[in-house]
């Protein structure tokens, strides 16, 4: 049996004929950029996350670019955020000229720890960059109020978690800004690329969607430095389609994760724990799995079954940032995560016959291990 990371082509297969008829729709209408689907498509996720405001943009990175822009974060300006997550976190600050100040992660959640960020705040600290990392919310409890008592902004990287919730919010709008991907295999994902931001603030909504477009506000009139990244129309089209699933795919991810949880829960592995006072979606189903991690991808890989490790390194790991430290930092839980996560195919596209396979391919792999010793 093959069982793969992502199946888009399965995924698609039910509602192909409504895409197509949403492209043809847009390539009729001779609408590209900036038209009703991308309207319509904002106010549906604003909707749905229950935020004030929503803008499309190019990318999952320009919606994180263009959220720290919205705040004026530049050179000279510090940003805290987690040292395991993507790279594209610190790019993004790095690419302003500002710096990323790293702090470690709770070692249960792969999350932001909000009790490591008073330390690492000083006088050129102007924000904090939480990660939902994998499909669940950070602390945003701890990190609002953390954000609150130093006059920080704080943002949400919620890449991975739309339709995840924490204390009956949503993903999205738990921080000043919440950053959004459509990358093709995310819950919702474009047939290309994508991205957006959402606010309750006006004021800030007003920023972003100048500067998705060069500043311009009408008739070549340029009131900033800008960039073209807005979410164009034949994406927005697809995603209005695919809006209307997601809640019915965001449970299959549940299901999954919950059959998962049944079938490894006494197994000498560190499962994703369901949150107490919130939902995960299960973007990625990541366990740990101490000293035995790669040995186990290679015999799952073996058996016909893909996995993932996201991510391979911690972000001060990465070239760009090599000599910015004056001495080599560490962060025991991200270093203990990069040598033992492992992400096991968790998309709804899944059978439960696929799941139960890996199940007990997993199983199969830890009694051999036993045995052995």
């Amino acid at each position: 049996m093959k069982v793969s990371m992502a199946n888009l082509n399965a995924l698609h297969r039910p509602i192909l004929a409504s895409l197509q008829k949403a492209v043809d729709e847009v390539l009729s209408s001779g609408c590209f950029v900036r038209g009703e689907h991308l309207k319509k498509f904002e106010e549906s996720i604003a909707d749905n996350i229950g935020v004030d405001h929503a803008i499309g943009v190019g990318s999952g990175t320009d919606a994180l670019l263009l959220a720290l822009r919205a705040l004026g974060i530049g050179p000279g300006d510090e940003v805290i955020m987690p040292a395991f997550t993507i790279f594209v976190d610190a790019e993004v600050i790095l690419l302003l000229g500002a710096t990323p100040v790293l702090v470690d992660i709770d070692p249960k959640t792969f999350n932001i720890d909000p009790s490591l960020i008073e330390p690492a705040i000083t006088e050129r600290t102007k924000a904090i960059l939480a990660v939902d990392l994998f499909g669940n919310p950070a602390e945003f409890h701890d990190l609002r109020k953390v954000a609150a008592e130093h006059n920080l902004a704080l943002i949400e990287d919620a890449a991975q978690a739309l339709g995840a919730g924490y204390h009956g919010e949503f993903a999205g709008s738990l921080g000043d800004l919440g950053c959004f991907s459509f990358y093709p295999t995310k819950n919702i994902g474009a047939c290309g690329n994508g991205g957006l931001v959402t606010t309750n603030d006006s004021g800030l909504a007003r920023r972003l969607r100048l500067l998705r477009f060069h500043g311009d506000i009408g008739n070549y009139t340029h009131t900033c430095l800008g960039r073209h990244s807005i979410l164009d129309e034949i994406q927005a089209a697809i995603l209005r389609i695919k809006m209307a699933y997601l809640e019915m795919w965001n449970d299959r991810r549940r299901a999954n994760a919950a059959l998962y949880r049944e079938g490894l829960h006494s197994l000498p592995l560190r499962i994703p724990e369901e949150p107490l006072d919130g939902w995960h979606i299960y973007h990625q189903f990541t366990v740990a799995v101490p000293g035995l991690r790669d040995k186990l991808r290679a015999h799952l890989l073996g058996s016909g079954i893909e996995t993932a490790v996201y991510y391979p390194n911690t972000v001060y790991h990465q070239r760009p940032l090599s000599g910015r430290y004056e001495t080599q930092p560490s962060f025991p839980c991200a270093e203990k995560a990069v040598r033992e996560v492992v992400s096991l195919p968790i998309h709804p596209a899944l059978t439960d016959e696929q799941i139960d396979y890996v199940i007990q391919t997993v199983r199969r792999f830890f009694e051999h291990e036993e045995q052995s010793d």
